[in-house]
């Protein structure tokens, strides 16, 4: 199970990669729309030419869309079955829990808040012969919004479940040789001088502001299915790039907050579309929806 979790979380903490026109994994695109349309909906599973074209349309190339399908069902993220000549795909329980669990900040009504004041400080030490568990630490860390302040010491906004974090299979080793506690600022620390050593601010403040300006603008790809699809992968890729920074110190302007609105303007009006859509699909491939 470790290795598959793994996987999932490779989707969600890759930044964005060459490949397909629009920049993100094919993996990740898929997991972006079956989290968004068909997790806990009811739907049947996907024949392989619905999710192909998809990917076509997103500029993904057949036998890399084939390819992808093939990694996440070996992966344990989708389970295959045969209809005749025709492969189906559904999401499997541990591919469901994983999505379950990046959907409760995805639709936050306020996924860069927290409470004022609150921080997670963490310690941890890996040997350096062990760098492919250094590097796996490190991205989970990434993910779970903590930033690294100097060697082996890493801060993130808030309260974090660390157990949780580093309680995957693939990393209880490094789990045993970390500390973690909840911090409060003492009078006198520059919180501001603080963010910017952890978090590369203006790199943050920046992918605010393209997400922002190009939610903003026309879509980079035609029908709604596929512009969901490709919102939900920028969302992703925004939420993993800022932790939740605190706003009060980092100036009135600071964007989370558009950023936000403009994810749940630009989703709300894409979601029925893009389900009816996909509904469509599945009539036409003889599916019962």
């Amino acid at each position: 199970m470790g290795g598959a979790l793994h996987a999932v979380d490779d989707a969600f903490e890759a930044s964005v990669t060459p490949g397909p026109a629009v920049g993100h994994r094919p993996q990740s695109l898929l997991l972006s729309i079956l989290g968004a349309v068909v997790l806990d909906t009811g739907l049947p599973p996907l024949p392989s030419s619905t999710l192909l074209d998809l990917l076509a349309d997103l500029g993904v190339a057949e036998a890399a869309g084939r390819a992808t399908l093939k990694r996440m069902t070996q992966r344990g993220l989708l389970g295959r079955t045969q209809v005749g000549r025709t492969a189906e795909y559904a999401l499997t329980p541990l591919a469901q829990d994983v999505l379950r669990e990046a959907e409760a900040r995805v639709a936050s009504a306020a996924p860069f808040s927290h409470p004022e004041g609150e921080w997670t400080l963490l310690s941890y030490s890996v040997p350096e012969s062990r760098r492919d568990l250094r590097h796996r630490v490190r991205s989970r860390l990434t993910w779970a919004g903590f930033g690294g302040l100097r060697d082996g010491l890493w801060i993130a906004p808030g309260t974090v479940d660390v157990a949780a974090v580093l309680g995957r299979s693939d990393l209880a080793e490094a789990a045993g040789l970390a500390d973690a506690f909840a911090a409060r600022v003492l009078p006198g620390t520059d919180v501001g001088a603080l963010v910017h050593r952890a978090w590369d601010v203006p790199a943050v403040r920046a992918a605010h502001t393209a997400f922002v300006e190009t939610w903003g603008r026309p879509p980079r790809v035609s029908g709604s299915l596929a512009q969901l699809t490709l919102l939900g992968a920028d969302w992703l890729a925004l939420l993993r790039t800022d932790p939740g920074l605190p706003g009060s110190v980092l100036g009135e302007d600071w964007p989370a907050a558009a950023s936000t609105a403009t994810y749940r303007r630009v989703f709300d009006a894409l979601e029925p579309a893009a389900t009816a859509a996909l509904h469509r699909a599945l009539r036409a491939a003889g599916r019962t929806v």
